[in-house]
């Protein structure tokens, strides 16, 4: 006979009664303890078939001498019931006391299939769930899968989701299990509040959050949606902007969200208590490591007293004293920033306190997630490795570097203990993302006309950690490809290796008269001198030829005729004049002696070295309100080639932030192109000037210009240019914020002068073209033969004007209309001017 006790769930597989070590069910007669002394092999196990029976008396540990004591079983059932292996499990007695363990096995999954998800793929979902095909099924799992894909639903927006479990049974204790989903409409957010914001106007912290409204072009962008994890990451996206603007005492309270049923989406508000704004009053450095100067840390600081008090100053500051104290031999060093508040004042006393601090090592460097980005790849962005003294500031760096890639969804870099108190193993969990892009991207300007471009790039190619890409653009009036490769660490140090190989037609157009080839190669090395100072160096070899109708170069190839040409040259060169009312060759137009004669050279070839300093304190690169940025770039071609010069070239941009959201931008720009040798400068090498100096002009509408009547009247440029520009830029604050409009109106002076390319093109028999070799500037009179008439007149160009710019979710646009206040003679405007793209 057989005494029974069914269990499931972890209950107990006994009654332990009055303490008695006796297991028995109820109603049973005690056994002995003697009788219960068994040993793990003589367990029976009944009901198995795919679970080994070793493999479950393996949950059974013996106590000392081999022996099965209550403890034991206990454990050994609470055991196999956790595996999730089981249905049920049920320890029974046989004669003499011998214990059996039935048990009913969990059926095995079939298939995992997904139905009625539209947004989300099956590979996603499948890779979500903990129930795989071809493993154990088990109701708990299910369920928690069930939450799981809900969460995912929610995650992208759609808290109306619904998701229902279908069990199918299959023969031989096999399951097909089927997650049907109701997707239900997107759950956007439909309105931003802020509660206690005084210094900052609502507009202008939605532009700091991540977070968005809903409106009408939504559906091409996602952050309209209901995300708890963004906006707990808004909250300290708004206490950082605080900071930075001097507000040491900010909190941001609460960030409340309440789903309004009949806008069928959320409300957010975001509580703020901003505190007083704080001026620096004083900077101190103390330390108390000896033989360490504090004083000489003061180079490294980016805080000024009478700035208003800056968190990532300090931050930053304290990195780079940390990092210099390190490479002078004080590894164990830290800096620690203080302050003392002056509330009457309204003023901070930061001091940088220099300690020795705990002297731990880096035992290890363990990386996590990293799939298919090679593990060097990651390492080469610490400037610590194993075994090295542990540095904060080197660690957080390391973590800035790592998330600037762009390769990881998330990065995070967190220490656990090691061998001994004085180690410590450095965590790096990364989740990667996708680093592949293919666009099409098309556009329109009133310069170039239609373009369209296909690309396909990858920044993470191989999992090395280079960049490539290639592109393709056809458009009206400008056509070619691209093809581009960098290493970021050449030869394992800090400077990136470019190559760029290209081709560009440009077409004539209503603008310039001729086209222009361009096939090029161009290596580059760009370097990191500080966080804000950057330096490119370059190698330019390209080959470039022009390209004319026929009807503008027919009039003569080796000399510049008279414009009204006398009978005896006339028949010389089998012109007739009766066809084309007395102007011969000039009855169709005629291009610009300095283009004909480019036309004649055929392909130049220029070979050039340069370099680009870059000098960048922008808030942000995409959308600055403060900051400077300055490019000054040089080139000098003549090593080897058909042309030399040294071109010279200054842009400098500075925004900063007015009055009521109005970021105000002043631009100076300037450049130089210096003749080197007896050789004249090619036409093609002078800057040409329009919108991109003075808005309101034509492209190439500025400086001199061939003034040949019955010609097509080129631009020909000048070596030098100057510019200067005053703009603001103000929302519409009637709009929301999410709408992305900006106004703006500025106000642009330049100038384009001092043309020193071809004036005259001698010809091989004067006979030809008698009186037509001198230049003259500025002719006294029409008519005259001279070889080039032009205007180089230095006049100021200036207009103001008013613009719309659209952050799109189609790209960037922006429309301007601008007048011409003063202009030269020749000049050619365009008020109106449009230019912007797109990538889908």
């Amino acid at each position: 006979m057989k005494f029974g006790l069914r269990l499931r769930g972890g209950l107990l597989a006994t009654l332990i009664m009055f303490g008695a070590p006796v297991l028995a069910p109820v109603g049973a007669a005690f056994v002995s303890s003697s009788a219960l002394a068994q040993t793990v092999q003589s367990i029976s196990v009944e009901g198995n078939r795919r679970v080994e029976v070793e493999t479950i008396r393996s949950y059974f540990k013996p106590g000392p001498g081999g022996r099965l004591d209550q403890g034991a079983i206990d454990d050994g059932l609470k055991a196999l019931i956790e595996t999730g292996l089981f249905q049920d499990v049920r320890i029974n007695r046989g004669a003499g006391g011998q214990i059996i363990v039935s048990v009913v096995e969990n059926p095995v999954i079939g298939r995992v299939a997904f139905e009625g998800n539209k947004k989300i793929k099956d590979e996603q979902l499948t890779a979500e769930v903990q129930s795989k095909a071809r493993g154990t099924f088990s109701r708990a799992m299910v369920q928690s899968d069930t939450l799981r894909i809900a969460e995912i639903y929610r995650r992208s927006g759609r808290y109306d989701v619904r998701v229902t479990p279908e069990i199918i049974e299959q023969p031989n204790n096999r399951v097909d299990l089927v997650f049907t989903v109701e997707e239900g409409a997107k759950t956007g957010v439909k309105s931003i509040e802020f509660i206690g914001n005084n210094a900052f106007s609502s507009y202008r912290l939605r532009d700091i959050i991540k977070t968005h409204e809903s409106n009408l072009l939504s559906f091409l962008a996602s952050s309209d949606i209901y995300d708890p994890d963004r906006v707990e990451a808004d909250r300290d996206l708004i206490r950082r902007f605080y900071l930075k603007n001097g507000f040491a005492d900010v909190q941001v309270v609460a960030a409340l969200t309440e789903y309004d049923p009949e806008k069928k989406g959320f409300n957010v508000t975001f509580k703020i208590e901003e505190g007083s704004q704080y001026r620096v009053g004083a900077v101190d450095f103390r330390s108390s490591i000896p033989n360490f100067d504090p004083t000489s840390m003061r180079g490294y600081s980016r805080v000024n007293v009478g700035s208003l008090y800056n968190v990532e100053s300090v931050e930053k500051s304290v990195e780079e004293m940390q990092i210099e104290a390190s490479r002078r031999g004080f590894a164990f060093a830290v800096v620690r920033p203080g302050g003392d508040r002056n509330f009457e004042a309204h003023t901070v006393a930061v001091v940088f306190n220099i300690d020795e601090g705990p002297r731990t090592y880096i035992e290890r460097i363990n990386l996590r997630g990293n799939t298919r980005t090679r593990d060097y790849v990651i390492r080469r962005e610490f400037d610590v490795s194993e075994g090295d003294a542990y540095n904060r500031a080197l660690v957080d760096r390391a973590e800035r570097r790592l998330k600037n890639l762009d390769y990881f969804k998330s990065v995070k870099i967190t220490t656990e203990p090691g061998s001994s108190s004085d180690r410590v193993i450095l965590i790096v969990d990364m989740e990667e993302k996708s680093t592949g892009d293919f666009s099409i991207s098309g556009g329109y300007s009133t310069t170039d006309g239609a373009l369209a471009e296909v690309s396909v790039s990858e920044r993470n190619l191989l999992g090395r950690g280079l960049f490539a890409k290639a592109s393709v653009t056809y458009g009206q009036y400008a056509r070619g490809y691209s093809l581009s490769f960098v290493e970021p660490y050449l030869l394992d140090y800090r400077v990136a290796l470019g190559l760029d190989l290209y081709q560009r037609q440009q077409l004539s157009n209503s603008y310039i008269s001729y086209g222009t080839k361009t096939l090029g190669f161009s290596p580059r090395l760009g370097f990191s001198l500080r966080e804000d100072l950057s330096l490119q160096l370059r190698y330019s070899i390209y080959q470039q030829e022009i390209t004319l109708p026929y009807y503008l170069a027919n009039c003569n190839n080796t000399g510049t005729p008279a414009i009204n040409p006398s009978p005896a040259f006339a028949n010389l060169n089998g012109i007739d004049l009766s066809s084309t009312g007395g102007l011969g060759c000039y009855s169709d137009g005629e291009a610009s002696l300095p283009v004909r004669k480019e036309l004649a050279s055929g392909k130049t070839l220029t070979s050039a070295l340069g370099y680009t300093l870059t000098y960048n304190t922008l808030d942000n690169n995409k959308n600055p309100t403060d900051g400077l940025l300055v490019d000054f770039r040089q080139d000098f071609a003549g090593v080897g080639g058909d042309v030399s010069y040294l071109k010279s070239v200054v842009d400098a941009k500075y925004y900063t932030p007015l009055v009521s959201d109005i970021v105000g931008i002043a631009r100076v720009q300037g450049g130089m192109l210096n003749k080197i040798g007896s050789d004249d400068l090619r036409m093609l090498d002078h800057f040409q000037m329009g919108p991109n100096l003075v808005r309101g002009f034509a492209p190439n509408g500025i400086g001199p210009r061939d003034l040949n009547p019955f010609g097509t009247q080129d631009a020909l440029g000048g070596t030098k240019y100057w510019g200067a520009s005053l703009e603001m830029q103000m929302p519409f604050w009637f709009l929301p914020k999410e709408v992305g409009l900006k106004g703006a109106v500025y106000a642009d002076a330049g100038g384009l002068f001092d043309y020193q390319g071809p004036t005259s093109w001698t010809a091989t028999n004067e006979v030809n073209a008698p009186g037509c070799i001198r230049s003259t500037v500025n002719p006294p009179t029409a008519g005259t033969c001279t070889g080039l008439v032009y205007d180089n007149g230095n006049t100021v160009r200036s207009s103001v004007g008013v613009g719309l710019i659209w952050q799109s979710p189609f790209g960037p646009l922006r429309f301007d209309y601008a007048v011409p206040l003063t202009k030269g003679k020749y000049d050619r405007t365009q008020e109106f001017r449009f230019g912007g793209g797109t990538s889908f």
